[in-house]
């Protein structure tokens, strides 16, 4: 793990992943980064507002993905191609594949689907999923593919 370098801190993607974050914290005293909805259950805890333009550890790009779960972000590196990290507003298990998050789970779906065209705009190889098997190449392209049957088929 050394040769990866610091681990700067805990992101919580959005509030549904708060699970495990206090047992970090308390085991690894990093601050815990995510928007105010994913912090709130974190009271007395060292936490920080995960906001887009300021990235975390100098390293990951904070990009807000209005619509799907409260407190939902991606993160973004470009080295290497470029690396996408999201929560919950992509998934890649089965039985749905690589699909937007369900829209029983959404708070406005709609709004998802235009948020997530910003995440076209940055060069992507890899998709990470907090749901899912990843993405390891042409990342952008799959996006876009996702994105557009989605555009055509949407009621």
């Amino acid at each position: 793990m050394a040769q990866l370098g610091a681990v700067a801190g805990i992101v919580l993607t959005n509030a549904n992943h708060e699970r495990a974050a206090a047992q970090f914290f308390n085991r690894f005293s990093l601050p815990i980064f995510g928007r105010p909805e994913s912090l709130a259950a974190l009271k007395g805890k060292a936490t920080i507002e995960a906001v887009e333009g300021k990235k975390i550890g100098g390293e990951l790009d904070v990009i807000p993905i209005e619509g799907a779960a409260p407190g939902e972000i991606a993160l973004y590196h470009p080295g290497n191609g470029g690396t996408l990290i999201v929560g919950d507003a992509l998934i890649n298990f089965e039985p749905y594949g690589f699909a937007l998050l369900p829209p029983k789970y959404c708070r406005n779906e709609k709004e998802m689907r235009r948020s997530l065209l910003q995440l076209l705009l940055r060069p992507t190889e890899r998709l990470l999923f907090a749901h899912g098997t990843p993405i390891l190449s042409g990342g952008t392209a799959r996006l876009r593919r996702l994105l557009d049957s989605d555009l055509q088929y949407r009621p």
